[in-house]
């Protein structure tokens, strides 16, 4: 075909696509992918390598393609995908890529979902194996997911001229699958990787649902769907992926495997090239090169390393006039930035020069290094890999999972095979899923292998891995063994040289295989070089391990809808429209949107936070509290469960009454902190920090479940159950008075740390008296049907002043009351905040007691908390500055000897303060110390972390 696409053969037919690629324009036919369409307008080089930045070009025809990564530009921005997988559609914009692409700079705005299915058996793999194999299960009434990454079913049909039943392959196979798709309880997946197999046969596949349509997808469809399966039976029909040899220049643009040309012939009537030579260590190139002659690529010579080929090609090729080198190799690939000539020469029995080279002008070279069964998602269900000495290759071997493997995917190799193997792959897998098996004389037409054509005996292959190199290659540095990586030979050797053994160990030492196509050409011939240096056995040697996902997988699709508000809910309480409406500004904690402060017209943070405190110091202030953790617990055996969980003793707790309590994990470190309420014998709430809430019920139930199931106790979270607000400061019992006239709010009736039940704005309202503030304070719980309306009749009277987040931290830490996540870190004991009272000695056990007595726990040089005061009281430290001994930073590392953990400005001390972890910190009170601030060395004094009335006067009012 003229014009236009000078690449495209005649005949071809199909809707005229026009697309962009590295800011030219270009048409392309509806059926191409992106490699093809720039095949079939001459474009050789689609990329440039990752560390090398050497051209590359169009190497393969599916998802192991090493070279032709590119980006989508419109209409979304996509990065790192493979233009051989990418369907070409009208408006389509893309880039080449060296390797690396781009992130979008905006929100993806396409839908991505997730969905679960059963079946009774799934196929993977729409190819003749693969088809067979569904049609006899489908047929028997089984329940049949056929998935397959390609648009269009037929596996190795769709790239080459065979025929079924008189048809072209291609069409046969299409209608196998309408007629699999008609059946009731047959869904057949296209466009669909399956990218894992995991235990029990749970199978994770990606569809790509509407990534070919470009602009022209349907706004309320979703682009892809992951597709979680559970199979009772799982038929692997996976194919095989065609191998390159290392030889010079194997990386130019134009070299290309020689069934990815055969394929862009056929089923895109591309011409890769116009003048060829074919390099090959097996028969299935002369098919390829018999495919390309017949298109009209002149085929200059067929390279083949063994000294018999099949005689039958053979002979085909030499009816085409066409000349066949046997025992030569291809010693390298020449050109400026494109293949224009190929040098071979007669191979001797090591491997070396046995004869002068002949350079052939060529612009296209087609290899054929052998041929390595799909194994990927065999192995990652657990099975072993066997070396198949014929087929120079692994194959599958034993698995413990409910697996079959069909056609070339374990090593059959004729198509007529293959359709048989994967028939009797089908019954296997409905024997197994427990469906009756018709006889061979049973089974209907309908499911009958198709014939098919007679192929030519085939002459054993010959196992090729490197051609020696000579001249200026001789240190291999353009013997490229992973394309993508640009790994080379002389770097495989490099690594083998220094020791490495193991392919695994090559594997990381060079980066061989880890590129997105995760090693599908490159990983076996890394095996064969590694061999080759060690003089052992591929066999012996093995190969690397197969991980999921088989193909790159965007972020995006694991998320599915799980994203935004949908992944992290937004919890808002029941006061949070007043809060809204009063100009309150948030912080996210865990989930929750909390008040973090309440700005008054021109008030900044600082000055609105510093009224508000003053408020809580000196009269009466509100906080909305309800984010609180709650969790209901009751049962026989409560109170031995708290005790096991706290340092403190529970069990002790008078109803009626409240303790704080302690949580720490088995390295004894703090875990979370809170208060427990005992509400009768045998039922607590237990409160915890806001973010810590799930995390504290899901220790809970770790230990009930799986140390102490003999505990009678259920556990459940009452969050979201309950509105609490937090009154505190000195005027804090007045206003209680007022609003629970029914209650006794005096010292001796209502004591700290105990709860009543009342009514408080007439609302039924359990009220605790806790303080997190030091001041007199209750917290007031009602239903959270009912908590706006509490908290607009705390308000009412007008002297009570809303207060949120950050107030609330200056008032905690100036008591020295610390927060978990904030002033620990995972590395703090309750002794190192200066709570060894927390810590019972009566208790036999509890989580985290033994750690104690380890002599890392009472080190003196332990950081403890305190408290810290600049010298200059007007600093404020910055959260996470770090403490230093001297005046004058010494040369690196500087040994520190702690960090700054909360700082804050107080209206109670009139100035900045800080709580800080420091090594040895009770030891330190007193002394000064520095906080390194941008150039500054800031003087601190160390003090003790209670701050603000050690004495605790004002807690009772």
């Amino acid at each position: 075909m003229s014009g236009a696409q000078p690449y495209r053969r005649e005949g071809a037919t199909g809707k005229t696509l026009r697309f962009r690629f590295d800011g030219r324009d270009y048409e392309g036919l509806e059926g191409d992918t992106l490699a093809s369409a720039l095949l079939a307008n001459g474009v050789r080089a689609v990329a440039s390598s990752i560390k090398l930045g050497r051209p590359r070009g169009v190497y393969a025809a599916g998802s192991e393609e090493p070279n032709a990564l590119v980006q989508i530009e419109e209409p979304f921005p996509e990065p790192m995908l493979q233009a051989t997988t990418v369907e070409l559609y009208d408006g389509l914009v893309a880039t080449g890529l060296p390797g690396q692409g781009r992130l979008a700079d905006r929100p993806d705005p396409a839908r991505y979902d997730a969905v679960h299915a059963h079946c009774d058996v799934l196929v993977v793999g729409a190819g003749p194996a693969g088809i067979a194999a569904a049609g006899v299960a489908a047929r028997a009434g089984a329940r049949v997911i056929l998935a397959d990454e390609r648009p269009e079913p037929g596996g190795s049909l769709l790239g080459t001229t065979e025929t079924l039943d008189g048809r072209p392959g291609r069409e046969w196979a299409a209608g196998e699958a309408a007629a699999l798709a008609a059946l009731p309880e047959v869904r057949v997946l296209r466009r669909t990787t399956v990218l894992g197999h995991y235990d029990d046969n749970y199978v994770i596949a990606v569809e790509r649902r509407t990534n070919h349509l470009g602009a022209q997808a349907p706004v309320g469809m979703a682009r892809e769907r992951v597709w979680r399966v559970r199979a009772k039976r799982v038929v692997l029909a996976t194919g095989g992926h065609e191998r390159f040899v290392a030889f010079a220049g194997n990386d130019l643009p134009g070299v290309m495997l020689a069934g990815a040309a055969r394929t862009y012939a056929n089923r895109h009537r591309v011409l890769p090239g116009r003048r060829a030579v074919v390099f090959t260590t097996n028969d299935s190139a002369y098919a390829a090169a018999l495919d390309l002659d017949g298109a009209g690529v002149e085929i200059a010579a067929i390279a083949d390393v063994r000294r018999a080929p099949g005689e039958a090609w053979a002979g085909r090729c030499a009816a085409r006039g066409i000349e066949v080198l046997t025992g030569h190799v291809v010693t390298a690939a020449k050109g400026e930035g494109e293949v224009s000539s190929v040098e071979v020469a007669l191979r001797s029995e090591t491997q070396g020069a046995g004869g002068g080279v002949r350079e052939i002008p060529a612009d296209l070279l087609l290899v054929s290094g052998g041929w390595s069964p799909v194994v990927h998602l065999f192995s990652q269900a657990g099975g072993t890999l066997r070396y198949d000495e014929e087929l120079g290759a692994f194959t599958p071997g034993e698995t413990r999972q409910a697996v079959e493997v069909a056609g070339f995917a374990r090593g059959v190799r004729t198509l007529r095979a293959c359709l048989e193997d994967g028939a009797e792959a089908g019954r296997r897998a409905l024997a197994a899923a427990g469906f009756p098996v018709p006889s061979d004389s049973a089974v209907p037409s309908e499911i009958s292998v198709p014939a098919a054509e007679e192929e030519p005996a085939a002459a054993p292959a010959e196992h090729l891995w490197l051609v020696e190199a000579r001249g200026k290659d001789a240190d291999y540095r353009t013997h490229f063994v992973d394309l993508q990586r640009d790994v080379t030979v002389g770097e495989v050797l490099r690594a083998v040289g220094a020791g490495l053994t193991s392919v695994e160990h090559v594997k990381r030492y060079t980066t061989a295989g880890t590129a997105h196509d995760q090693g599908k050409t490159s990983g076996l011939l890394t095996s064969g070089i590694v061999a080759h240096a060690l003089g052992v056995d591929v066999a012996e040697l093995g190969t690397t391990t197969f991980r999921a996902p088989y193909t790159p997988v965007s972020f995006a699709a694991l998320a599915g809808r799980d994203r935004g508000p949908l992944h992290d809910p937004v919890r808002v309480t029941a006061m949070h429209e007043w809060h809204v409406a009063r100009g309150a500004l948030f912080e996210n904690v865990g989930q929750w949107k909390r008040p973090w402060y309440y700005p008054r017209p021109g008030e900044d943070m600082e000055t609105a936070v510093l009224r508000e405190c003053a408020a809580v110091r000196e009269n009466v202030g509100a906080m909305d509290a309800s984010t609180l953790g709650k969790i209901d617990v009751i049962g026989p055996d409560t109170a031995v469960l708290l005790d096991r969980l706290y340092t403190n003793m529970v069990s002790t707790l008078k109803v009626g009454s409240i303790r704080y309590g302690v949580m720490c994990r088995p390295d004894g470190m703090v875990f979370d902190d809170g208060t427990v309420i005992r509400l009768a014998d045998d039922h607590y709430l237990v409160t915890t920090t806001t973010g810590n809430a799930a995390a504290v019920l899901d220790w809970m139930e770790e230990w009930l479940q799986t140390e102490w199931p003999d505990l009678r106790v259920h556990c459940t979270s009452v969050t979201e159950q309950w509105a609490t607000v937090a009154l505190a400061g000195p005027r804090s019992r007045e206003v209680l008075a007022r609003l629970a006239p029914g209650l006794a709010v005096g010292n001796d009736s209502f004591p700290f740390m105990t709860w009543r039940d009342a009514e408080v704005a007439g609302i039924p309202a359990r009220v605790c008296r806790i303080s997190f503030s030091g001041e007199l304070a209750y917290e007031i719980n009602v239903s959270s049907w009912f908590g706006l309306a509490l908290w607009e009749a705390v308000m009412a009277s007008g002297e009570v002043t809303p207060y949120g987040t950050e107030t609330m931290h200056v008032l905690r830490a100036e008591k020295g009351f610390p927060i978990v996540g904030q002033d620990t870190d995972g590395t703090v004991t309750p002794q190192d905040l200066g709570m060894e009272w927390i810590v019972s000695k009566k208790k036999a056990d509890f989580v985290g007691k033994r750690s104690f007595a380890r002599a890392d726990t009472s080190r003196a040089d332990r950081k403890h908390l305190v408290g810290l005061l600049p010298e200059d009281p007007a600093v404020l430290l910055p959260e996470g500055a770090h403490l230093v001994e001297t005046s004058e930073l010494p040369e690196p590392p500087v040994p520190t000897l702690g960090f700054v953990t909360s700082s804050y400005r107080s209206a109670a001390l009139g100035r900045t303060f800080a709580l800080a972890l420091v090594s040895g910190g009770r030891e330190r009170v007193g002394e000064r110390l520095y906080a390194p601030v941008g150039a500054d060395l800031v003087p601190v004094t160390v003090t003790s972390h209670v701050l603000y009335d050690p004495e605790g006067a004002r807690r009772d009012g």
